[in-house]
């Protein structure tokens, strides 16, 4: 997606920020600064401001000015903060983090989906799992699909905050899917695991599906811890989720 100039301010700022550029406590330069360096009008300089505000990144006040917050108080659950973070660089401490929101998130979640899945939402997932199979056997985008699917069981849930929660928790689960993915056969063997929860949620059996669900969060564990303890690289989100090669 292309975004307007409001967009990109937000977005190079918010970068420089979680990069550590302007280290918390630390103070953003002054406005006509700030327009200089960007090229851009103070309305959008105080825009961005607004944006970064409602991220929790920074602060403003008119003794004080306008400084650069910590870490525990920036909002983890946007997807920009996010980006950032994956841009400036995942650390382990971020990864277990996720791990941690799994475990307390997705089973409940998955027990009242299994309890309230209508013929529509089970539909949908349905498809999801069936784009992540045809991506296993013949090649294609796995990560996507993935993501659908858990998103599918939380909308499934037919709880408006669980909802909102999905679209906030989307970059954070693409983390780990695109790092499970990376192992070998790692999206084959997680296919069975996901038809598991799909297969309890249809026969609406919530104990089962929570279960499932937890099965498959402690492969992403393992998979996940895999790969920090190899020193790999890590995915950073900015870039277009991988592409799975031919069986």
């Amino acid at each position: 997606m292309i975004k307007n100039v409001h967009g990109n301010t937000v977005d190079h700022l918010g970068e420089a920020i979680v990069a550590g550029r302007y280290p918390a406590g630390s103070a953003i330069p002054p406005e006509p600064m700030l327009c200089e360096e960007l090229g851009v009008s103070r309305t959008v300089v105080r825009e961005a401001m607004k944006s970064l505000v409602a991220k929790g990144l920074i602060s403003t006040g008119p003794k004080v000015g306008t400084r650069v917050l910590a870490e525990d108080q920036w909002n983890w659950f946007d997807p920009d903060v996010i980006i950032w973070q994956s841009k400036a660089g995942l650390t382990a401490e971020f990864l277990r983090d996720l791990q941690d929101l799994r475990r307390v998130v997705e089973p409940a979640a998955v027990r009242l989906a299994a309890e309230r899945a209508t013929v529509q939402d089970i539909v949908a997932i349905e498809a999801a799992f069936a784009g992540m199979k045809k991506a296993v056997e013949e090649g294609g985008d796995y990560v996507t699909h993935d993501l659908m699917f858990h998103q599918g069981l939380l909308r499934a849930c037919r709880n408006r905050m669980l909802v909102q929660m999905s679209k906030a928790l989307g970059a954070l689960l693409r983390t780990s899917f695109e790092i499970s993915t990376s192992r070998k056969d790692g999206p084959r063997n997680s296919l069975p695991l996901h038809r598991a929860v799909l297969d309890a949620v249809i026969a609406h059996q919530p104990a089962k599906a929570e279960r499932a669900v937890i099965v498959l969060i402690e492969g992403a564990h393992d998979d996940i811890e895999a790969v920090l303890n190899s020193r790999r690289r890590l995915p950073r989100l900015n870039m277009p989720a991988p592409l799975l090669r031919a069986a």
